[in-house]
């Protein structure tokens, strides 16, 4: 695993949903900030040991930004600051309970191979980004 000081988002590599996350987060990344690992590759499995991460709890999106990991909503809302666009404005979401946001949080994650599908194996990347994964 490569060392990083980036922000690095930790998804769900069979999940289309998560998938489709990724390249939307690649494409406004003007800055270079993020790298990505699946949760079941190496790197990401390394990560989740570290951060000590239940990923049968949390299965779907991490952030690790300054040696922090943020979950859920939370991930979510402080990757959007990052993004190029009118994304960062998400940011100020963060305003409204946790709780609440992650109940919205979890029903989008309990169903998203139900609404969205499902990879048998976790995504390839071009070797245009191959470049921004652990």
């Amino acid at each position: 695993m490569k060392a990083t000081t980036n922000k690095i988002v930790l998804f769900d590599g069979v999940c289309n949903l998560c998938n489709s996350a990724v390249q939307f987060m690649i494409k406004r990344d003007h800055d270079d900030r993020f790298m990505f690992a699946a949760l079941q590759e190496e790197a990401g499995l390394a990560l989740t040991k570290k951060y000590n991460i239940d990923t049968s709890r949390i299965d779907s999106i991490v952030l690790i930004d300054n040696g922090k990991a943020y979950v859920k909503s939370t991930a979510a809302l402080h990757i959007a600051l990052y993004l190029k666009g009118l994304w960062p404005l998400c940011h100020g979401a963060l305003i409204v309970p946790r709780f609440i946001r992650d109940v919205v949080y979890d029903i989008i994650a309990r169903y998203r191979y139900k609404w969205f599908g499902k990879k048998e194996s976790c995504m390839i990347p071009t070797p245009d980004i191959k470049r921004k994964f652990l």
